[in-house]
């Protein structure tokens, strides 16, 4: 089991029993809304805010602990930093999968052919998923 505790630490953040909890569902479902992670913490922590799920969020993803995974016409979910991946978007049932594409010489040919500076590059493939295709 993950050590959140020193996590948080690592990333120059207090560990609080919110933060915590935020670490371990988002942990469990991998990929998680604000919506749904609200639902979860709210169980455990009945008086906490909305408004403090997003400052803690923010917090994290400035501390480069989380990492905003945006999905077309979807909420946005929120996942633990790891390795530079993809994703899989069932249109479905809505699972999120991660995937290595390695985009890398795209990257370089687009910054050489128009001049730009390219800081983030997220790719989200949207379709169907084999469980949903049965």
């Amino acid at each position: 089991m993950n050590n959140f505790t020193n996590i948080l630490r690592e990333h120059n953040l207090k560990a609080t029993p919110q933060r915590l909890a935020m670490l371990e569902f988002i942990s469990i479902y991998g990929h998680i809304n604000v919506d749904r992670l609200y639902e979860n913490i709210k169980n455990r922590f009945s008086s906490i805010s909305l408004a403090t799920i997003y400052k803690n969020i923010n917090s994290m993803i400035d501390n480069k602990l989380l990492f905003e995974v945006k999905l077309p016409n979807k909420k946005s979910v929120y996942e633990i930093t790891k390795n530079k991946h993809s994703h899989l978007l069932c249109e479905n049932c809505g699972d999120i999968i991660d995937i290595e594409v390695n985009i890398d010489d795209k990257i370089q040919e687009i910054i050489k052919n128009n001049n730009f500076n390219i800081k983030q590059s997220d790719l989200v493939f949207s379709g169907i998923c084999k469980d949903c295709k049965k």
